[in-house]
């Protein structure tokens, strides 16, 4: 298998990674596979003993050429997501700050506003592709609400931070790698400008700005909570919405019993986890699952694999929104656990509650959906639905 058809659909490897003993190296992700639940959440628990350097190792390194456009912005310093220790609480203090239960009911009137107006830009249209009309525009408007980005300024921000996903991620031409760079560069040149202008505001790029003072810190970590911030939930409106109307009992079950919207959030992050996983780097000999490691070693934690683990999950290949919860692993687990998983219910909660209101004859309109071919933030390249 290549790494492409990995990253389209994983699960076959999950499942037989999960059955094999031990841990199951992985040509495609160059890693030892941590596929069960109880080993994915010790891994998460023992930080120092899996360290989180490399975390988001590339599968492509820019060339020469892009390397010099990006030379003369600020950045490439270390981020919440691949430091550990004294660097990580440094890091993250600021975002758990700026993401905290106070700070995202604030952001709720935005967010209604916000989810209201899209969907009413397509509602009488009878059809949208999904993921370019709301799943995508939403989690950006409201990342740059949050990081108090003027509104004209999101749409190219979210677009330059995609950008810096792909010159890491995507095999491009030279000269597609260096378009790229000139993007990524502009997006840091404006967080830059941005942060000095907010030390004194109360909004999360102040927050960063006054926590951190070294400049290329806080554009680093800038611009991985703006990428960070709105791809997960853009992931989880996609599958949310494809895996409610693939079984349509799920999705009328939804429209009868709308309590059931905190439910049907909780099984579309378990059965699709948005972030599949994260690399860890072994800091000492140790033994996992039975499998021997030496210090220096990678393995890939599988927030996916585990929410499909029929140890602790009945059926875990079907969807459904009366499941009994069970803790999964999809935000993470531990020091690591996504700080803005909030955030991300709260907007898939008014997106739903939206839907079911406001277009309850909503359908698919084909059956055919395309995974993206990342493992970051899986979702549908497109989904068109009509009603």
């Amino acid at each position: 298998m290549d790494r492409e058809a990995l990253y389209r659909d994983p699960y076959p490897v999950y499942a037989r990674a999960r059955a094999a003993p031990g841990l199951t190296f992985s040509d495609e992700l160059d890693a030892w596979l941590v596929a069960r639940y109880a080993d994915v959440r010790e891994v998460l628990s023992r930080p120092g003993d899996f360290s989180s350097q490399g975390a988001l190792r590339p599968d492509v390194l820019p060339g020469p050429r892009a390397f010099a456009e990006l030379a003369g912005a600020p950045g490439g310093a270390p981020v919440v997501l691949s430091t550990d220790g004294a660097a990580h609480t440094r890091y993250r203090k600021p975002l758990t700050r700026g993401l905290s239960p106070a700070r995202v009911t604030a952001a709720l009137p935005f967010v209604r506003t916000t989810a209201a107006g899209l969907l009413a830009s397509f509602a009488q249209a009878g059809q949208v592709e999904w993921m370019a009309a709301y799943a995508r525009p939403l989690p950006a408007a409201v990342i740059g609400h949050l990081l108090g980005l003027d509104p004209s300024d999101v749409p190219g921000a979210v677009r330059a931070g995609h950008r810096a996903e792909e010159l890491l991620f995507t095999p491009m031409p030279e000269d597609e790698q260096v378009a790229a760079a000139c993007e990524v560069a502009a997006l840091r040149h404006l967080l830059d400008r941005h942060a000095r202008a907010s030390l004194s505001e109360d909004n999360l790029a102040g927050d960063l700005a006054r926590a951190l003072t070294d400049r290329n810190e806080v554009v680093s970590n800038t611009e991985n909570l703006l990428l960070a911030g709105h791809l997960t939930t853009t992931a989880l409106l996609g599958t949310v919405v494809h895996h409610l109307l693939r079984d349509r009992r799920q999705w009328e079950l939804l429209r009868a019993r709308p309590d059931l919207v905190p439910a049907a959030i909780e099984e579309a992050a378990r059965y699709e986890a948005p972030v599949q996983g994260f690399r860890r780097t072994v800091t000492r000999p140790l033994t996992l699952a039975g499998t021997k490691l030496a210090a220096g070693e990678t393995v890939f934690v599988s927030f996916g694999s585990a929410g499909r683990d029929a140890t602790v999950f009945d059926r875990p290949d079907t969807f459904d929104i009366t499941r009994e919860p069970v803790r999964h692993l999809s935000f993470g687990h531990g020091v690591h656990g996504c700080p803005g998983a909030l955030l991300a219910r709260e907007q898939l909660t008014i997106t739903l509650e939206l839907l079911v209101r406001e277009l309850p004859g909503l359908r698919l309109a084909g059956e055919d959906v395309t995974m993206a071919a990342t493992l970051i933030h899986r979702a549908p390249e497109r989904l068109h639905l009509v009603w």
